[in-house]
């Protein structure tokens, strides 16, 4: 059966960084595009960033871009987000999910399987 298993969450100061894995199982891994998304306390699901099946390319919401980088590991079935410069309101259980297909959607409904979530808290 598909699983997606995140790691590495934790607390940092503002300005900080945390690194995220997400260990993935019970398919191929390198014929699905994946990404992340996180939901605050007391909001919905928002997507953070994709990355293509092959990993040759990547997208990000517009408020992340050159903070947050995607990348994933073929040989060891696991997608990353290295977080930079964290703000308080990235504060946030953080999900990787399994797109429908090889593509990036920003569409969290497109995507068929999620993790257990991660919480990432961004506080002095």
């Amino acid at each position: 059966q598909v699983q997606l298993v995140e790691s590495g969450g934790g607390l940092a100061q503002p300005g900080g960084s945390l690194r995220l894995s997400c260990a993935a199982s019970g398919f191929t891994f390198s014929s699905y595009a994946m990404s992340w998304a996180r939901q605050a306390p007391g909001k919905g699901l928002e997507w953070v960033s994709g990355i293509y099946s092959d990993g040759s390319d990547t997208y990000y919401a517009d408020s992340l871009k050159g903070r947050f980088t995607i990348s994933r590991d073929k040989a060891k079935n696991t997608l990353y987000l290295q977080m930079n410069s964290l703000k308080p309101e990235d504060t946030a259980l953080y999900y990787c999910g399994r797109s429908r297909g090889s593509w990036v959607n920003s569409d969290v409904h497109e995507y068929d399987y999620w993790g257990q979530g991660n919480q990432i808290t961004a506080s002095s």
